[in-house]
């Protein structure tokens, strides 16, 4: 099984992390335990990390996460061939949505919403989180508008709020259940850090799932 440990191993100074890396994973463990998802953003190269995590939730990561037998069934009764191609081909995943990947909704909110692009991220929010969701918001100084105003509609929504950061972890440390402060004050070394981070939790996550 997959743990903090091995994180700490390689990138010693993370260890300041770990407790958080954990509470993280247990809430997220708990939000898929009980058939919820998981919504992820953040902006430039955080909003790469948002698109990257969901790639690694949603399909296999370390593990192949084949399909059950009855979904394979019920394929193969519905249309035989075509059925064992998805049979053998599809693999299980946990419900995770990237923010901000929706072109038209982002563009047509921008353009007729004043402020919208601050908004945009609370307006995707509020349609698509449900209690018991998380949300995961990715910010290297804490203070990203979009993401803080989304995280105030998480809460609202009755979302655990899990914060992805650095620095001295901003407006979002305030307002989340749990925030994962990367040790440094330099954007490219706080992303540095949050690969690594996010990459643990993803392993964890399959292990335990899968």
């Amino acid at each position: 099984m997959y743990n903090t440990k091995d994180l700490i191993e390689r990138y010693n100074e993370l260890a300041v992390c770990e407790n958080d890396i954990n509470e993280a994973f247990n809430i997220l463990k708990e939000c898929f335990k009980n058939n919820h998802k998981l919504l992820v953003s953040g902006n430039g190269g955080s909003a790469s990390d948002s698109d990257h995590i969901v790639g690694e939730l949603m399909k296999g990561f370390k593990k192949m996460r084949p399909i059950t037998d009855d979904f394979k069934n019920k394929l193969v009764s519905l249309k035989e061939e075509e059925g064992m191609v998805l049979a053998n081909k599809l693999q299980r995943g946990l419900p995770t949505i990237a923010l901000g990947t929706f072109k038209a909704l982002s563009s047509a909110y921008s353009n007729d919403v004043e402020g919208g692009a601050d908004l945009l991220y609370a307006q995707e929010l509020q349609v698509l989180g449900l209690k018991g969701d998380v949300y995961l918001a990715i910010s290297t100084s804490g203070n990203a508008k979009n993401c803080y105003y989304a995280a105030l509609c998480a809460k609202a929504l009755g979302m655990k709020v899990i914060a992805l950061t650095g620095k001295d972890g901003g407006l979002l440390k305030e307002l989340a259940d749990v925030a994962i402060i990367a040790p440094s004050n330099e954007t490219f070394k706080i992303q540095e850090y949050h690969l690594p981070i996010y990459h643990t939790l993803c392993l964890m996550l399959e292990d335990e799932f899968f």
